[in-house]
């Protein structure tokens, strides 16, 4: 277990700034994941903490110890990346154990280690195959497997499971999360994907732009969301961003309250189709998009449209007139800035 902090650490190569002044603290045993769009500086951080990348300026510690000074192998990390970087010509074994070869670690530890990960892993009948026999989840899961040998107290992860098909990723993050659990180790993670991170991480740092956006547990994140940036990034389908016109959806002479916000959020399944006599909003349906167990309208208030996740079996036809209906409770509320308004007002 080990306790990573970043203390303002930039990063920027000429007139490019990929990351201004990050302040991190990741706890240790924890699961943390950082997320953003492509071009956020999330493999970047994770190359700083790595040692593959120097920071500009300021500082990474681990377990109190400064290591910006310290060469990859000195830092007490395994990093597992994007495309395995599996030795082809080599078998399983070979390729789970090389790490130990090269830090000349005696052949009975070695053997006892790669035993001991293989069984762990599901990789014991596997041992002496090559990559190339292999399927997509099992090289997964020896890249995963050679991180594991080296007994590392970080563990990094660039994106890992991105070249599987989408069942396979599923299945491999619920075992991602049982082994960092059951290993108790401090794992950093990257991903473009908010289902990986809500479903996986015990913090979630949301970057945008070469800064931090968000730090928050994923349930914080989805409930409380920090800026407009933070509210569309979380959620399938993305939260309703309303422009407002003096406490007014624009367009609308529907009151929504709000004080001196200039935009509403209002998640899609906060909102609700009720019939013409109850407590709501008229609004026209223009578009929808069936899912099995939702179905997606888009409906149309003012000059605004709103996404509202109703129920798959509903069935309502696009052109309809419908009444909408949310909770105060469920209203978050942003400022000219971007940022989260302190008080709801609704």
């Amino acid at each position: 277990m080990s306790l990573i902090e970043l203390d303002g650490v930039a990063k920027s190569w000429g007139a490019t700034t990929a990351l201004r002044a990050l302040h991190l603290r990741i706890e240790p045993a924890t699961f943390c994941v950082l997320l953003g769009p492509s071009g956020c500086g999330k493999s970047t951080t994770l190359r700083i903490i790595a040692g593959l990348e120097t920071a500009t300026a300021g500082s990474v510690r681990i377990d109190g110890r400064e290591v910006g000074h310290l060469p990859p192998a000195e830092r007490g990390i395994a990093m597992v990346f994007q495309n395995y970087a599996l030795f082809p010509h080599l078998t399983v074994a070979q390729n789970m154990g090389f790490g130990l070869s090269v830090r000349k670690v005696p052949a009975a530890e070695s053997a006892k280690r790669l035993a001991e990960t293989a069984e762990l892993l599901g990789l014991t009948g596997l041992l002496d195959r090559r990559p190339a026999q292999l399927s997509g989840g099992q090289q997964q899961r020896v890249a995963l497997g050679r991180a594991l040998v080296a007994q590392a107290k970080v563990c990094l992860m660039d994106e890992p499971l991105s070249n599987l098909d989408a069942q396979l990723r599923q299945e491999m993050r619920s075992e991602l999360r049982e082994l960092q659990q059951r290993l108790g180790l401090t794992v950093v993670y990257v991903t473009h994907d908010q289902a990986e991170a809500m479903s996986m991480a015990d913090q979630v740092v949301l970057l945008h732009q070469g800064s931090v956006e968000q730090c928050a547990a994923p349930r914080e994140m989805y409930a409380r969301p920090a800026s407009r940036f933070a509210a569309r990034f979380i959620g399938t389908p993305a939260m309703n961003l309303i422009t407002l016109e003096h406490g007014r959806i624009a367009g609308s002479d529907v009151g929504v309250g709000g004080g001196s916000a200039r935009c509403m959020g209002l998640r899609p399944e906060a909102i609700a189709v009720v019939g013409q006599t109850q407590r709501g909003i008229d609004a026209q349906v223009v578009g929808q998009e069936y899912l099995g167990a939702d179905l997606v309208l888009r409906c149309q208030v003012g000059s605004e449209v709103l996404t509202v996740r109703a129920p798959g079996p509903q069935q309502v036809p696009t052109g309809a007139h419908v009444r909408l209906a949310w909770q105060d409770a469920d209203t978050h509320f942003f400022g000219a800035d971007g940022l989260r308004l302190g008080a709801r007002s609704a």
